[in-house]
């Protein structure tokens, strides 16, 4: 087994994308030493398979998202998540960091938003479900924006652990949703005290089968949803998360690549991240 899969494709480093930008322009070779690690697997995102789209997506919707120029880049985005969470569940890795543009926590059923137009999380775990690889999934959301698109899929669903960090304190009757707002200035450590409370505590006691990580650096100093993060908070939170999944589900983490348009954080962020889910 390989420690860990990093799914990618070169599209990704290829265009302006909505409201991230080019901050790929330099991957996978700014982090090419690591990929050459003997533990670590490079795997070329596909295509989501359009069925499981379908499952997720309104028939009306897919249709207008495949005729937009980001298409392909959001379908290689769903596409790698898939994946990897098929190789994790199976055993072939471990860990994954998963890169993905036009894809994420905004899109729903009939809508998407916020340069994320096709959902990562609804189809990955219609997949694991369907095909019996795992059924309760942890999902937490460090993005600095609330996750509602990811919050419509499993708003019902008691198998789902949905914990989102945005601008707002919600928590469901049966503690399985949960939002809490994060404050500007807030500082590293206080925020990786939140997580431990509001994330760690929960996540022990629901043992998920997977943990899935909205993995925004948009809260950093300088970048559009600034909550005044150092560059290095995004390591310490990254091995926080993986140390509660060698905890309670085997190690079993996927990082899924979300908001921040700063080149220079992402650069330094993801090589952080996948040095971490290395160890």
């Amino acid at each position: 087994m390989k420690k860990v899969g990093v799914f990618f494709h070169p599209i990704m480093a290829s265009f302006n994308w909505p409201i991230i930008g080019n901050k790929y322009e330099r991957f996978p070779q700014i982090m090419v030493d690591l990929l050459h690690n003997e533990n670590v697997s490079l795997f070329e995102s596909p295509f989501a398979p359009e069925e499981i789209l379908l499952a997720c997506h309104s028939p009306s919707y897919l249709e207008g998202v495949k005729k937009s120029w980001y298409w392909e880049g959001a379908s290689r985005s769903v596409g790698g998540c898939l994946l990897a969470a098929e190789k994790i569940m199976e055993g072939e890795i471990k860990r994954a960091l998963v890169f993905t543009v036009a894809a994420g926590h905004h899109a729903s059923r009939d809508f998407g938003w916020g340069g994320t137009y096709l959902s990562c999380s609804g189809p990955t775990v219609y997949l694991l479900r369907q095909k019996g690889l795992a059924h309760k999934i942890a999902i937490l959301d460090t993005d600095c924006h609330h996750g509602d698109g990811t919050r419509s899929f499993f708003v019902n669903d008691p198998q789902v652990l949905h914990v989102c960090f945005c601008h707002m304190d919600y928590t469901s009757p049966d503690n399985t949703k949960v939002d809490r707002a994060v404050p500007y200035g807030i500082g590293d450590e206080r925020y990786l005290q939140m997580v431990r409370e509001e994330f760690g505590e929960r996540v022990k006691r629901f043992r998920p089968d997977l943990i899935f990580h909205n993995f925004g650096h948009d809260t950093c100093q300088g970048d559009y949803g600034d909550k005044g993060l150092s560059v290095e908070f995004f390591k310490k939170l990254a091995q926080l998360v993986k140390d509660l999944s060698d905890e309670v589900c085997e190690g079993r983490y996927m990082v899924i690549s979300h908001g921040g348009y700063l080149r220079e954080v992402a650069e330094r962020v993801f090589r952080d991240v996948l040095e971490v889910l290395l160890k």
